[in-house]
């Protein structure tokens, strides 16, 4: 007989709200710049519009963006466009030759700057709700005493020192962890920063949104959500509009929405995915949908948007 007193299951690691948007979005690097670059060089944009950002990866650099600002930024920097802005990078010192994209381990030696750029790929449609709650660009300096910063950048900087069988998809997979490091890292320092976001990161608001998320077919009133902050509903609804610009109400709807989009576009029924998101009518989900998304639930679950 097993008499092991930890044979039972281990208890479920429970959510946040946060990572319930994340997961949600899909979120997917791909690194499509990593190399010492030498000579006197030039990088500019990439894909405008595009979420992507630059990690100094060794030296510094100019950066220049036009209408927003003029800074240099050096090894361990991260800089973020959530919609890629034109922009260019150069040597603070000019130098002579051609320019050059090297492999690390072929230019040890040679006078330059290394830069990893990599593009965010979003596979959910409400990406746009959060590109929208972030600055045109953001920088995070490097900080040893911030202990994610330097133990990413030393796995990204010794795989690209020494390359090696997968690589690429390792470097894709560190870097979308400094991109997700990087916004919880903007959202908890940005105290004077509205909308949505910032929900996510508010002591008791973030309580509700957690139950929010963890039971989207519960009959929410506003006193529940309330409850769950540990606030009263005048004080709950007060607040909750002037952190994120939001009612309650609102973000309840908008959630149950995100929900079905990814319910129906991976071919699950409207009477099914109207009950699993708190709707007991077929028909007021439906418009509830289309009223979110400018389309019907037809062509989503049919795959045509």
């Amino acid at each position: 007989m097993n008499t092991n007193k930890y044979a039972k299951h281990a208890p479920k690691f429970e959510t946040d709200a946060f990572s319930d948007l994340l997961r949600l979005l899909q979120l997917n690097v791909d690194i499509y710049h990593n190399a010492k670059v030498c000579g006197d060089w030039q990088i500019n944009e990439h894909v405008l519009g595009t979420t992507c950002f630059h990690l100094v990866t060794l030296g510094e650099c100019r950066l220049e963006v036009p209408g927003y600002m003029s800074t240099n930024i050096s090894q361990g920097d991260l800089v973020i466009f959530p919609r890629e802005l034109p922009h260019s990078m150069t040597p603070l010192n000019k130098s002579s030759g051609p320019q050059e994209h090297r492999p690390y381990h072929t230019a040890r030696s040679l006078e330059g700057t290394g830069m990893l750029c990599g593009e965010v790929h979003f596979q959910h449609k409400t990406s746009q709700f959060l590109l929208e709650n972030l600055p045109a660009i953001f920088i995070l300096p490097y900080q040893e005493e911030t202990p994610w910063m330097g133990f990413l950048f030393e796995m990204i900087l010794t795989e690209s020192l020494s390359p090696n069988a997968a690589s690429k998809a390792i470097l894709d997979k560190l870097s979308e962890m400094l991109f997700t490091y990087a916004l919880r890292q903007h959202l908890a320092t940005n105290e004077a920063q509205t909308g949505f976001l910032k929900l996510y990161v508010h002591e008791k608001l973030n309580k509700a949104i957690t139950a929010i998320h963890k039971t989207p077919d519960k009959n929410w009133t506003l006193e529940a959500m309330a409850a769950e902050a540990g606030m009263s509903r005048t004080v709950f609804a007060e607040t909750f509009k002037s952190i994120s610009g939001w009612t309650a109400g609102q973000y309840l709807t908008w959630w149950r929405m995100q929900l079905a989009w990814t319910a129906l576009s991976q071919g699950d029924g409207v009477a099914e995915t109207a009950e699993n998101v708190g709707y007991n009518s077929e028909a007021a989900f439906s418009r509830a949908f289309q009223k979110t998304f400018a389309t019907t639930v037809g062509k989503v679950r049919k795959n045509k948007i």
